[in-house]
């Protein structure tokens, strides 16, 4: 599986995110699953392993390539820091009026500079006349419908429900719901991606992922992986949930 651990700004000092890189390490440690690991971006550089037990992902890319753009970060940057993928259109960055533009823009920048971009889909609420489904349609289309067929193949989706964010495990989704998402994403990436395509683009779940119920979240579920944010900051909680997946 693909477990990434979105770290946010959990960590705010170089000691800290060496610890927990180092713990991170240590879960990818002889397990089966790709971990990769999304500091902050000024640790970026400092946490590239010398031996790639686990990735490295950023948390954001600028939409610009360079040149006069005070305070962003752009892709070949990132790149250059080690990053090997990067987080596009968390429901935090599209609360603060990220348009389906400008991931779009981040997605191409991403992909044109060698990073894989995990594109953030997911429904702030759930409504009876199942709109939200429209609405998944919507943020897949608004990107794969400008990428090139080739481009499309190396994208990852994370589906996270945002309604599911940042609670306990008790309101993750459920799984038999999660095993229905995960066919209807498949269902919209086969419009883009022909044959069986669809079936190999990597379908993350984030959302209350926690060790106590990772592993029924991931059991016959279809998923590919984790995108965890608030637990994979905690060591022993991060290690915990790597453990129950293998």
């Amino acid at each position: 599986m693909l477990i990434i651990g979105n770290w946010k700004a959990y960590v705010d000092s170089k000691e800290d995110a060496k610890k927990l890189a180092a713990a991170s390490k240590r879960a990818a440690s002889g397990r089966k699953h790709k971990i990769v690991v999304a500091p902050p971006y000024p640790y970026l550089g400092m946490l590239k392993p010398e031996r790639p037990s686990f990735l490295l992902a950023a948390q954001d890319v600028s939409p610009t390539t360079a040149g006069a753009a005070t305070g962003e970060v752009s892709a070949a940057t990132l790149r250059d820091l080690g990053a090997s993928y990067v987080i596009v259109g968390h429901s935090e960055r599209r609360a603060m009026g990220e348009t389906d533009a400008v991931i779009l823009t981040k997605v191409q920048r991403a992909l044109a500079n060698g990073l894989t971009p995990i594109l953030c889909i997911g429904e702030r609420a759930r409504d009876h006349e199942a709109k939200y489904l429209a609405f998944l349609r919507s943020q897949i289309d608004a990107v794969f419908s400008k990428l090139l067929p080739k481009e499309r193949t190396n994208v990852v989706i994370a589906y996270e429900p945002i309604w599911a964010i940042g609670k306990s495990a008790l309101d993750a989704i459920a799984p038999n719901d999660l095993t229905e998402m995960v066919l209807y994403i498949r269902k919209v990436l086969g419009a883009y991606l022909p044959g069986k395509t669809a079936l190999k683009t990597p379908i993350l779940y984030g959302g209350s992922a926690e060790p106590d119920n990772a592993r029924q979240l991931a059991s016959g579920t279809g998923i590919d992986g984790f995108l965890v944010g608030h637990a994979s900051a905690d060591s022993k909680t991060f290690a915990a949930l790597v453990k129950v997946l293998s």
